[in-house]
């Protein structure tokens, strides 16, 4: 399979989607650098899922932090830059923000991110995984992450309908929507072959891509 002609692919979804494990893969076949959000090295992350009133702020600026600063590399592209796959856009960052955040902690971190975000280019392509309601919480609880285990399903599913309205707008960079209930791209070469073949086929800002 050849290494399509891309600078930076981001691969997107709410959680459990299966964004960071498809991000993966795709960097591994690519040989691409691999750039991945650290929730571990968010301290407020744990006790923003016991307590996310008192908590959402500080969670949200850890990760603005975080976030920009991986991607200050790709602000400044040289020559020979490798492809580089991620499994975070930074522009989504906002969505959790308006989510978890009152008015007035919304306007500080709008501050923050204005002055903070780098003024890279935008990807080449976002893949943007979704996936019905119960295939994401079945997804977190499969997946065993301590602090996840109590998350409100109806927070996931408002979390869901965010990026569904975030992507339902964007158009700063071409988008593959890639309908995952159905589509297991760790363990099924077949489908994951599929995926390559239908981002190979792109040609206009908005496909989709499903398996029935």
């Amino acid at each position: 399979m050849s290494v399509p002609a891309f600078r930076h692919v981001v691969v997107e979804g709410p959680i459990g989607a299966g964004k960071t494990s498809l991000a993966r893969r795709l960097a591994e076949t690519w040989d691409g650098e691999l750039l991945l959000e650290a929730p571990g090295d968010n301290p407020f992350l744990p006790l923003f899922y016991k307590d996310m009133r008192r908590y959402a702020l500080p969670t949200q600026l850890s990760f603005l932090f975080q976030r920009a600063e991986q991607l200050r590399s790709l602000a400044q592209p040289g020559l020979f830059t490798p492809l580089t796959v991620s499994d975070f856009l930074l522009d989504k960052d906002p969505l959790f923000a308006r989510l978890n955040l009152d008015d007035a902690e919304y306007g500080l971190y709008r501050t923050v991110f204005d002055k903070l975000a780098p003024e890279s280019p935008p990807p080449d392509l976002v893949i943007y995984l979704q996936a019905p309601l119960s295939s994401l919480v079945e997804r977190v609880r499969r997946r065993g992450v301590a602090y996840e285990q109590g998350m409100d399903a109806d927070y996931l599913g408002r979390l869901a309908e965010g990026y569904s309205r975030f992507f339902h707008q964007y158009d700063a960079a071409p988008v593959l929507i890639v309908n995952s209930a159905k589509l297991n791209f760790v363990d099924d070469d077949e489908a994951f072959g599929m995926l390559l073949n239908r981002i190979g086929q792109m040609r206009g800002p908005r496909e989709f891509f499903s398996r029935g």
